[in-house]
């Protein structure tokens, strides 16, 4: 029922935009969130937004760099997008999309569905 895309191999300072395609149900009402799970390491929060789009969470190491946006219209295909720009070599890792049906959270865990990830490779 969602599922990512827009990932791929880029060299540091380089910019993609993730999309989350949500099919199946309505995930206007969800929180959405964006975590990533690098190679050898355990799943982290990256960022969120509430179902209006107008409260945002960043995880640190991406502030300033990485801008989460929502469509909630129901002719569009995806519901969230993950900007990222001025990428790192650290933020290689599987990117996953999550809907939520409570608050904004980074607890992944509260989160209720969750897509197929997408692959982010930040050469140096």
């Amino acid at each position: 029922q969602l599922q990512a895309f827009g990932g791929g191999s880029v060299q540091a300072g380089d910019s993609l935009r993730l999309s989350c395609a949500a099919s199946g149900r309505t995930f206007s009402s969800y929180v959405m969130g964006w975590f990533r799970q690098a190679p050898g390491k355990e799943r982290e929060f990256v960022a969120a937004t509430s179902q209006s789009g107008r409260s945002t969470d960043y995880t640190e190491s991406v502030k300033g760099r990485f801008s989460i946006s929502r469509d909630n219209a129901k002719s569009t295909v995806y519901l969230v997008y993950l900007q990222m720009n001025n990428l790192k070599p650290e933020d290689t890792a599987v990117y996953y999309c999550a809907a939520d049906a409570g608050r904004l959270t980074r607890t992944g865990s509260r989160y209720d569905y969750w897509g197929q990830g997408t692959l982010v490779t930040v050469s140096s």
